[in-house]
């Protein structure tokens, strides 16, 4: 019984990342590390590094950036419910990756497409436009 609290206790981070579903493969987690897209304890470290409970780790992951506290460990991948148990989110990170989410919306609203396709007389002006300008 101790050798599985042990074994269970030692989990490398790309692991724990790999189990608590932050990636879909060991291989994707471990490269997120090294290129330095995952911080432990706001620190740059390595895929071997062992987890500890109650160590943040911050990830980015496209446009998002999460800071996560360890709550529980385990080197299972399992479902999405479970693996949610593993960690929990802090308040500051929630809240600034809202606001980060309605500035996108925004910045994307104002941004609208055109009404129509330009005509053939549109293409024409276009052209001749460019062609004055040296573009």
């Amino acid at each position: 019984m101790s050798d599985s609290n042990q074994t269970e206790s030692r989990v490398r981070l790309d692991k724990w990342l790999w189990a608590a579903r932050f990636y879909k493969t060991r291989s994707i987690a471990k490269d997120a590390i090294e290129g330095g897209k995952v911080h432990y304890n706001n620190q740059r470290c390595k895929p071997g590094k062992l987890v500890e409970t109650g160590a943040q780790v911050t990830l980015r992951q496209g446009w998002q950036e999460r800071i996560v506290i360890v709550d529980d460990i385990s080197d299972r991948r399992r479902g999405a419910p479970e693996a949610q148990k593993l960690y929990h989110e802090t308040d500051d990170s929630i809240k600034r990756r809202e606001d980060l989410a309605w500035q996108r919306k925004t910045l994307q609203a104002a941004q609208l497409p055109p009404a129509r396709r330009p005509s053939k007389k549109d293409r024409r002006d276009i052209q001749r436009f460019r062609e004055q300008n040296g573009l």
